[in-house]
């Protein structure tokens, strides 16, 4: 007898709602990110963390888009 895995639509829609809302802010206050992602100092870090973040997002927004379409990557023997 064999489980199906259930599909994760949910997480999928939500990283999916997260990540378009995340290009949204950032192309919509691309004024004030130039500004502050360009002082120096600290603020240097704000690129880097800005990276990971849309990288996590994007991420699993694809992660759980190619679970629920059902591409897998192929196992070697």
């Amino acid at each position: 007898m064999s489980k199906e895995k259930k599909k994760p639509i949910l997480p999928m829609i939500i990283f999916g709602i997260v990540s378009l809302g995340s290009y949204f802010v950032l192309f919509n206050q691309e004024g004030l990110v130039t500004e502050t992602y360009t002082k120096g100092g600290w603020y240097a870090a704000f690129p880097i963390l800005t990276a990971f973040w849309f990288s996590f997002v994007h991420g699993s927004f694809g992660s759980n888009l190619l679970d629920v379409v059902g591409l897998q990557a192929k196992k070697n023997k």
